[in-house]
């Protein structure tokens, strides 16, 4: 198992470039040892010099050309889209091929993908296509609270559809691996419902009874520590309080407000049952501010952070 985190850029135009830099810049000699940007030399040098930092970047660059490069911050291009597809690619062939032990993205804009041709709905989507991997799950960790999603980037109404007893019950699975990956022994999980209070006994919606507690059921039978389901409005204050270590949410929106609320500059994106580690920050592009040298960073150095610890752990299996 590689010790290496592979950073991609992310976005040319956006905040990527310099949040990379500027983790860089932090690390210890040592710790920049085991780094490498997947990204456009010409561009890092753009950032470093927007950040008026003296860090030397040679040696840390998997450099990839665009044509123009740097390019103007904070436009949407296609050109750029591109490239932020291909320095994903480039890292993701790596990881397969045992080159670097992690890869930790910085963020790239949908839009700007989509325009490229690369029709994904974001970095899960694409890192699930690119390892030929059946299913792939995000997962939002911070310190006090880690939400794992049945779905994501779907509208609503999909949501609820993808809500099945096999996949609540598949997510479950997921992020219990995950923990008891992380040094858990037997994480408790509890799994949010998808109505008003859980449907009330069918006043508001059967899909609770109907789709999640199988689901738990099945997890309980297999030994996991599930609870649920349990209203919404309720579960996320007491998984951030410590009743339990996860919480299962159904759609996107579920999941991330409560996170983003409670640790908006520190929470952590993580692909679980992918076949390569990936951690990303959990914010978009910020074409407003980029070039800027403001970004901050904190979110790139909490990536960077867990993406070590799932390093080490291989390490220590291994």
């Amino acid at each position: 198992m590689s010790n290496i985190i592979g950073i991609t850029m992310g976005d040319p135009c956006g905040v990527g470039p310099e949040i990379s830099v500027r983790a860089l810049a932090d690390m210890s000699p040592q710790e920049r040892d085991t780094v490498r940007i997947y990204g456009n030399l010409a561009t890092l040098e753009a950032a470093r010099a927007a950040l008026g930092l003296e860090v030397d970047l040679t040696g840390h660059v998997v450099d990839l050309p665009i044509e123009g490069a740097p390019l103007a911050w904070g436009q949407l291009s296609p050109v750029a889209g591109d490239a932020a597809f291909r320095f994903i690619e480039k890292a993701v062939r790596d990881a397969e091929a045992g080159v670097i032990g992690c890869i930790v993205t910085a963020p790239i804009n949908k839009e700007a993908l989509n325009l490229a041709g690369h029709h994904y709905d974001g970095h899960t989507g694409m890192l699930r296509s690119l390892t030929g991997s059946k299913a792939a799950y995000m997962l939002l960790a911070s310190e006090r609270l880690k939400v794992i999603h049945v779905s994501t980037h779907v509208a609503l109404q999909e949501a609820i559809r993808r809500s099945t007893t096999e996949r609540v019950l598949a997510t479950i699975r997921a992020g219990d691996a995950h923990l008891k990956r992380i040094g858990y022994v037997a994480p408790k999980i509890a799994v949010a419902g998808i109505n008003p209070h859980c449907g009330e006994n069918g006043l508001f919606g059967t899909e609770d009874d109907d789709q999640i507690v199988p689901a738990v059921a099945q997890a309980r039978a297999e030994g996991i520590d599930a609870y649920g389901p349990i209203s919404a409005d309720t579960v996320f204050y007491r998984a951030y309080s410590g009743a339990f270590d996860l919480v299962v949410a159904q759609y996107h929106d579920q999941g991330h407000i409560p996170v983003k609320l409670v640790a908006f500059d520190t929470a952590v994106n993580v692909s679980v049952d992918l076949p390569i580690d990936r951690t990303s920050v959990d914010h978009g592009t910020a074409f407003d501010i980029a070039g800027k040298g403001i970004a901050n960073h904190g979110n790139m150095n909490s990536a960077i952070a867990y993406a070590r610890k799932l390093v080490a752990g291989d390490a220590k299996r291994g």
